[in-house]
């Protein structure tokens, strides 16, 4: 039996060094016990660390780097095991290439609960990490406590560093006490909670603050506490407001709804006043035998309820010999007011993209399956509402004449809606992304998503991977337009 002895709880390199002497020496996972110097041991053999035993002759050991990164991860867990369960590990992807990609594998499964359990922790930290302000040597200096669940205080602490660069702050935990006073971190062993101030001046001005932006109408008791789980309550000098905010919820989100807005703000009134009285009815033009002809047309659109609340129609732009015609879902905010098609932050991204795969947007037919923007009013802001069905067969006699007229290669759809605009029914973007369809006339139908999809994505690795994919599908669509 080799007793191996980690310096600390994280002693990460202590683990891998004696790991790797291990595992060249052929040494079994049951033939080694791990301890960390100074814990408490339920053994009541403990023995002093053992010398590490020499390698087998042409040992070899070679694992991918992406591998010791999740071990350093999973280092930071509570688990005791965990030191035995990372050599365990080790010793098998040295021995079996793809095994990380076996997902049913338990090994695995519990490596991947591990990291989460990690980043969960993390995230908690991040989120709940409370200061108080206090006189230290006559300058103020911001403390807080936290009680993770894992060993994490240390690997978090230059989150908080980038945070708040410009605070002398402490965090104390029961393993570690990260400390930095503008310059310099200095990591130090864990404290009390008895040890950190129990509250400051500036906490009934928060309290205050919490009280005012909590929003009874998104709240879900379940989710909340899955959030912000009730032990940390305790350390929030919000906690015992939250009873009473839940108690009340239902009410407050009742007097929400009875006080909302029903009418537009005043400066959207004012554009849709001057659009209206100086359009021309569709009754003025009843052929359009161009683009120019079609838009005063739909300037006087009343084909479905939509223009009843829109500022105005918001027709489609681009030259009428255009190869190409890019259809949206339907204008947004800021296209509703300005009176053209993708001017908003969607449309910024689908001019960069469009540049970034070098097709020209001035050669290009912008538009949308719906002309009218659809939305409800939440204070001063209007939040988009997708268009129904009905909505969008009756504005699809719009559309029909736009292709008509433009006789263009090829259809581009920008998501579900407009996917099912020009093939008369529901299919998955997904599924037929960067495909060619044809329709029941003959159309060809290229596939991809709405630029809006890329900024609704919280998740900032997502959210880049996802606009690589859709530059992707826009270099694809050039080639193809090339060939």
């Amino acid at each position: 039996m080799f007793t191996v002895e980690l310096a600390d709880q994280t002693d990460f390199d202590g683990w891998r060094h004696s790991a790797r002497a291990l595992a060249l020496a052929g040494i079994e996972p049951a033939q080694v016990r791990w301890t960390v110097k100074g814990a408490q041991s339920d053994d009541l053999f403990d023995a002093a660390a053992s010398a590490l035993p020499e390698p087998r002759d042409n040992a070899d050991l070679t694992v991918p780097r992406p591998f010791i990164e999740r071990l350093q991860t999973i280092m930071h867990h509570s688990d005791d095991d965990r030191f035995a369960f990372m050599y365990r590990l080790l010793l098998r992807v040295s021995q079996e290439a793809d095994l990380l990609k076996v997902l049913s594998d338990l090994d695995v499964q519990r490596l991947e609960r591990m990291e989460k359990a990690i980043r969960r922790d993390a995230h908690k930290m991040h989120a709940f990490v409370r200061f108080r302000k206090v006189a230290v040597g006559g300058k103020d200096r911001f403390v807080a406590w936290f009680e993770p669940d894992h060993y994490i205080a240390e690997r978090e602490a230059d989150f908080f560093v980038k945070r708040f660069a410009g605070m002398n702050w402490t965090i104390m935990t029961p393993w570690r006490t990260i400390d930095w006073d503008g310059e310099r971190l200095t990591i130090a062993p864990g404290a009390r909670k008895e040890d950190a101030p129990s509250a400051d001046a500036a906490e009934d001005l928060w309290r205050t603050y919490f009280s005012s932006i909590f929003n009874p109408a998104r709240l879900k008791v379940k989710a909340m506490q899955a959030e912000m789980p009730k032990k940390y309550w305790r350390n929030l000098p919000e906690a015992p407001l939250i009873p009473a905010l839940i108690a009340s919820a239902g009410r407050r989100a009742e007097n929400m709804v009875e006080s909302a807005p029903t009418s537009a703000a005043p400066h959207h009134s004012r554009i849709q006043q001057r659009y209206w009285e100086g359009r021309q009815t569709m009754t003025e033009i009843t052929d359009a035998s161009s683009l120019d002809d079609l838009r005063k047309m739909a300037d006087g659109c009343t084909r479905c309820p939509l223009y009843r609340d829109a500022t105005q129609t918001v027709f489609g732009e681009g030259p009428e010999n255009a190869e190409i015609i890019f259809v949206g879902e339907q204008p947004g905010d800021q296209e509703d007011l300005a009176g053209a098609p993708f001017v908003g932050p969607a449309g910024k991204v689908f001019d960069d993209t469009l540049a970034q795969v070098g097709i020209d947007r001035q050669r290009v037919y912008v538009t949308n399956a719906v002309k009218h923007f659809k939305f409800v009013p939440r204070g001063k802001r209007r939040l988009h509402q997708k268009p129904n069905g009905g909505e969008v067969q009756a504005c699809r006699w719009w559309l029909d004449r736009e292709i008509a007229l433009i006789k263009p290669k090829l259809v581009v759809a920008l998501g579900a809606t407009a996917l099912t605009a020009l093939y008369g029914k529901t299919l998955p973007v997904t599924k037929n992304r960067r495909q060619v369809l044809r329709n029941d006339a003959d159309l060809k139908i290229f596939v991809t998503v709405h630029p809006s999809f890329l900024l609704r994505i919280p998740d900032a690795e997502t959210a880049a991977r996802e606009r690589r994919l859709f530059a992707e599908d826009l270099a694809a669509l050039r080639d193809l337009m090339a060939a």
